[in-house]
């Protein structure tokens, strides 16, 4: 059996008709597994993403359109879905391809509508998964948004980097684009035409870790794993403190040997893997409480580049909302609007907590829920909700909070001295006593933010 034939997962509870389908599509040379209910077609889809699935309606513990549910769900990338159905009806057809099914077949199948619906379906994903590659491509070789000081610098150091194989730690908070910055590094990379696997470490299951990184084999046939997937070119950890210790080790190992076991194999796997990591988390104290490897840290720590929040450079705000517009109107179709001056003015002065990717999902959201050309300061607040009021901080946050560091420290010593001075009866001997200064220092203090004794 070729390796590299589609695999394609058959659900269905009817014993003949799944060791009937099997056989003919493994005459077509189709590599099939085969599932009697829900509950083993969920373990076989789990163990192994099928290529296509060929799943029947009526099953005795969990309906096909309710499993179809489930898995579009949890996987946005679901491979082609042609339900099956002995009972069919427009009701059932309609659902499943709301859901997303490619097709409906009726029982009793024609095996020949069968195989060109198979074959159709495959060409449609294969195709689909193209065009995502282009896609990908395309906004790939776009560099990072921003023309201010802090993104030029960050830019510059990913490039120098990008000419060695070092291994780089991306820090910074969520959604500040650490992933583009390292999407970029591979791009200006001697690695730049092999690929970009990118992994959200916390989303993969400490049991199914081993088999995700590392691949697995079964009875000849092989499932590569992310290590394999970005042979010659680039494998990006985000946010790697969600990692389990167990697969910390496995990892730990297969860097530094560049080799690794498949899980179920016996022969020793070698790889050449540009690795790149990101994390949010304060990896050093993680190493400190025992919760991350420290010597995995190390390796993956060889240089440390910070990607700043975006109210450290918020005057890229107004060239992210035009990029996330141009692109919302050329690959999702949605009407072209833009934002007031107003608007504009509003959000480079709104603190963005979730960052750049708060940025793109406003913008998506105001294209999707808005109507008329312009996005009025009024619609946006609406869109930011209770965030725009910053809850967190109380509804009376002083208004030094938005003035630079330098300026807002002076407001808040002038307020602060102020305070304790009348609290201690406008005896400076009891003010340097409350607030633990020394008299002279406190004295020059007083006069430079001219404090009235």
């Amino acid at each position: 059996m070729n390796k590299q034939a589609p695999y394609i997962l058959v659900v269905d509870d009817e014993q003949d008709i799944r060791q009937l389908v099997s056989e003919i599509l493994e005459d077509e040379g189709y590599e099939v597994a085969m599932a009697e209910n829900a509950a083993e077609a969920r373990k076989l889809k789990s163990q192994r993403q099928p290529h296509l699935i060929l799943l029947d309606i009526w099953m005795p513990d969990c309906d096909g359109i309710t499993l179809l549910r489930e898995w579009v769900a949890e996987d946005e990338a679901l491979c082609p879905v042609i339900m099956m159905s002995g009972h069919g009806s427009v009701e059932s057809a309609v659902e499943a391809t709301r859901l997303g099914a490619y097709d409906f077949l009726e029982k009793p199948l024609s095996l020949a509508k069968l195989l060109l619906i198979v074959e159709r379906a495959l060409e449609t994903s294969s195709l689909q998964r193209e065009n995502a590659g282009l896609k990908q491509q395309l906004m790939i070789g776009v560099d990072p948004v921003g023309k201010s000081a802090v993104i030029e610098r960050t830019k510059d150091k990913v490039k120098r980097l990008a000419q060695h194989d070092t291994r780089v730690l991306f820090v910074g908070e969520a959604g500040v684009g650490k992933e583009m910055f390292a999407r970029y590094l591979h791009n200006n990379s001697p690695r730049r035409d092999g690929p970009f696997v990118d992994v959200s470490v916390g989303s993969i299951s400490p049991e199914n870790a081993a088999v995700e990184f590392f691949g697995r084999e079964d009875n000849g046939r092989i499932y590569r794993g992310l290590l394999e997937q970005a042979h010659r070119g680039t494998l990006f950890l985000g946010e790697i403190g969600g990692m389990d210790p167990e697969t910390q080790a496995r990892l730990l190992s297969a860097l530094e040997s560049s080799s690794f076991l498949r899980v179920g194999g016996s022969q020793s796997v070698r790889v050449d893997v540009r690795v790149v990591a990101s994390t949010r988390m304060a990896l050093d104290e993680e190493v400190n409480c025992g919760r991350f490897r420290q010597d995995l840290y190390y390796l993956l720590n060889e240089v440390t580049l910070e990607v700043q929040p975006l109210r450290d450079h918020s005057e890229d705000v107004p060239g992210l909302l035009n990029f996330y517009i141009d692109h919302f109107v050329v690959h999702e179709k949605l009407p072209f609007r833009r934002f007031s001056m107003a608007a504009q003015n509003y959000l480079r002065n709104y603190s963005w907590p979730g960052n750049v990717r708060e940025l793109r999902n406003l913008v998506q959201r105001l294209m999707i829920l808005g109507a008329g050309d312009d996005i009025e300061l009024d619609e946006v607040k609406t869109a930011l909700g209770s965030i725009a009021e910053q809850p967190k901080l109380g509804s009376n946050v002083p208004e030094f909070f938005n003035l630079p560091l330098k300026e807002a420290r002076d407001h808040f010593e002038k307020s602060y001295l102020e305070y304790h001075f009348e609290k201690n009866g406008g005896s400076v001997a009891k003010l340097a006593a409350a607030i633990g200064m020394e008299r002279t220092h406190l004295y020059r203090k007083l006069h430079s933010l001219k404090i009235k004794l």
